[in-house]
C-alpha cells in the first residue's frame, strides 16, 4: 500500500520540514502506509545550550487508523527507538517492500521443492530390501529381542549375544561400579514401609 500525497500535502509537509529557530516541532518523513514520523523538543532555541533539551521522536497516523491497525515499518520502528540516526526515504521503503515479496517467492518455492521430495517413511519397503533390526536403549536391562521376518534364528541369537556382551562390557568399564564404598552410608538402601493402623479415637 503506497501513500498518495497531493501535491498541497507535498508542499504542507515541505513546509513543516523546514527546520526554522522558533519551531520546536518538525516533520522527518512518512511512511507508505501514510504514517508521518515528526522529531520535537520541548524548549526552543540552541539544543546544544541545553543539554535537557533532546530531540524526542512521535509517530502520527490518520485519524481513520484504529489503534489495532496501526503498523509501524522495522525501519522507522529503529528511527524511533534511537537505534538509526536517519529517516528512511521513501525509495528505501519500497525496496524494503520488493525484497520481502522476493521472500516471500523464494520460501514459496523451497516449501514447492521440499514437499515433492518423497519422504522416507512414506515410501513402502520394496521385496527383496530386509528391514534392518533397530539396536535397544542402553536402559542397564536386557531387553527382549524380536525377530524380524525373514531373518534367520542364527542371525538374532548372535545379535542377541552381541548386545549382551557389549552390555557386560560397559558394566565393566563403569567406574561407578568399579569404586569401592569409602564410607558406611554409601551402600544404604531404604526400606520397604507399611503404615500402621489408625487408632479409632
Amino acid at each position: 500500500m503506497s501513500a498518495k500525497i497531493g501535491p498541497v500535502r507535498q508542499a504542507w509537509y515541505q513546509w513543516k520540514a523546514l527546520r526554522l529557530p522558533w519551531r520546536k516541532r518538525f516533520l522527518v518523513g512518512i511512511d507508505l502506509q501514510g504514517n508521518t514520523y515528526w522529531e520535537f523538543r520541548l524548549t526552543r532555541g540552541d539544543p546544544d545550550a541545553d543539554p535537557d533539551a533532546r530531540w524526542r521522536r512521535i509517530v502520527h497516523y490518520p485519524r481513520s487508523t484504529h489503534y489495532s491497525e496501526v503498523k509501524v515499518p522495522p525501519h522507522w520502528h529503529q528511527w524511533l527507538r534511537y537505534q538509526r540516526r536517519h529517516a528512511p526515504s521513501l525509495s528505501e521503503q519500497a525496496q524494503d517492500v520488493v525484497r520481502q515479496e522476493q521472500i516471500k517467492v523464494l520460501a514459496a518455492e523451497a516449501d514447492a521443492r521440499w514437499e515433492a521430495k518423497p519422504g522416507y517413511l512414506d515410501a513402502p519397503p520394496g521385496r527383496g530390501e530386509k528391514s534392518q533390526p533397530v539396536p535397544p536403549l542402553d536402559t542397564g536391562r536386557t531387553q527382549p529381542q524380536e525377530r524380524v521376518a525373514g531373518e534367520s534364528p542364527a542371525v538374532s541369537e548372535r545379535y542377541a549375544e552381541e548386545t549382551q556382551r557389549a552390555s557386560a562390557v560397559k558394566e565393566q568399564d563403569d567406574p561407578w561400579k568399579r569404586a569401592k564404598p569409602s564410607a558406611p552410608g554409601e551402600t544404604w538402601q531404604p526400606e520397604a514401609w507399611t503404615p500402621p493402623a489408625a487408632r479409632k479415637r
